[in-house]
């Protein structure tokens, strides 16, 4: 599994990271959708550097022109509801690209201890394409594991790409045993450890309610 660190660079989604980190601005909750958004297309701008490109021509009113254009088929996955802005934001870069979605949760068997379910699962096929899995919080990694797991069922992809805002060490040493071994995982950053309740520390809480309030 390789895995991009883009904190380590010197770029300006680091600003947006930083925003989003922060308690205080946290409380307008438009900017912060709107910062998850910009560090998703920031990230897909990154990410489409990798792709594999070829020629097109293109006529303009004076003449003919070749640029070159990705090979690739994408398909952008995201796992609800915390994915949704984070989504967004790649499907503004990649605003070709076919869609698929994952409906995932914590079910909570005591105050420390949960389950992932998944209940939810729309996609296209897979078979020879780029597939993009987007989910802004990285913690334990099993949530990813089984939307992979469910995407896979719905084909072949040539390339499994993972992005997340915010990721926990811990999650690679369980995503190395369950993923695909030469899946890509971007990360705006990497936290060093998660809490007695999974959360990712220092993190930035939960991101879901962040985004749209807290859930009943």
């Amino acid at each position: 599994m390789r895995i991009i660190n883009f904190s380590e660079t010197n770029t300006v989604l680091n600003q947006f990271v930083s925003e989003i980190r922060d308690k205080n601005i946290q409380q307008d909750r438009l900017r912060f959708r709107n910062n998850i958004g910009r560090i998703g297309s920031l990230m897909a701008y990154e990410i489409s550097k990798t792709l594999d490109y070829k020629d097109k021509e293109v006529w303009s009113c004076l003449g003919k022109a070749t640029c070159s254009v990705p090979a690739d088929t994408v398909v952008l996955c995201t796992i609800l509801r915390a994915g949704l802005p984070f989504h967004q934001g790649f499907l503004d870069i990649f605003d070709n690209a076919e869609n698929a979605f994952v409906s995932a949760y914590r079910k909570y068997i005591d105050e420390k201890n949960f389950v992932v379910h998944t209940e939810y699962i729309a996609s296209p096929s897979l078979d020879g394409k780029t597939l993009i899995i987007v989910d802004p919080m990285l913690a334990t990694g099993k949530s990813l594991d089984l939307a992979v797991q469910a995407m896979l069922a719905k084909g072949h992809p040539k390339r499994i790409i993972v992005a997340a805002v915010i990721a926990a060490r811990p999650a690679f040493k369980f995503l190395e045993e369950v993923l695909p071994k030469d899946t890509e995982v971007y990360c705006a950053a990497i936290d060093e450890e998660l809490n007695e309740h999974s959360y990712i520390v220092p993190g930035l809480g939960d991101a879901g309610d962040l985004l749209y309030g807290e859930k009943a």
